[in-house]
């Protein structure tokens, strides 16, 4: 008994097949994976970084752009929950392949997806300075930053400034969570 193998698509036909496609997919360099709804929280962080590094980087040479755009990696193409551009972006374009600054807001099922296999694909490509990893249920993240030919992650609490010189800004995180309700942790009684 032989089993069919399904041969993986290429970058070209994906995106030939994407556009027909009424859901969003990215591509992990076999086939495309299907992105799946938001939380509210999840979504309230997305508007928030829009905002705070959108509106900061009004009228300065690099802008922020939400998840319509797919960043190109090595392996295929990811949505990123937001990024920033420094350099220019044809008007129809739907794929960048130059991203400096990268935000990922962790979700219940891509988590391992958004801290590992998104990271390491991120890393590898040359424009990008940092990677800001979001948790959507505690004001907390990681920031992923290159340091000459290293790749260093720092841990982000509440005190945290997010400092992004390479697009000219910083925020603190307190900002990028504003409007965000955070699960209540339930009690456990005591026992006597």
């Amino acid at each position: 008994m032989q089993l069919a193998v399904p041969k993986p698509m290429t970058r070209e036909q994906f995106l030939a097949w994407e556009v027909r496609q009424e859901l969003r997919y990215e591509f992990d360099g076999f086939q495309p994976v299907a992105m799946i709804g938001e939380t509210a929280a999840h979504s309230a962080i997305k508007s928030n970084l829009a905002i705070v590094i959108g509106g900061r980087l009004r009228g300065a040479p690099c802008q922020f752009y939400g998840s319509d755009l797919k960043i190109e990696t090595a392996r295929g193409f990811r949505y990123a929950d937001g990024f920033v551009v420094c350099n220019p972006v044809a008007p129809r374009a739907t794929v960048v392949r130059d991203p400096v600054v990268i935000f990922e807001v962790l979700g219940d099922s891509t988590g391992g997806i958004d801290i590992i296999t998104k990271n390491h694909e991120y890393a590898a490509i040359p424009s990008v300075r940092r990677y800001v990893v979001l948790a959507q249920d505690e004001m907390a993240g990681t920031l992923f930053e290159r340091i000459e030919n290293d790749w260093v992650g720092h841990l982000l609490n509440a005190d945290s400034v997010l400092r992004m010189p390479e697009i000219g800004i910083e925020a603190a995180l307190t900002e990028l969570y504003e409007e965000v309700e955070f699960p209540v942790a339930e009690s456990v009684p005591h026992s006597h």
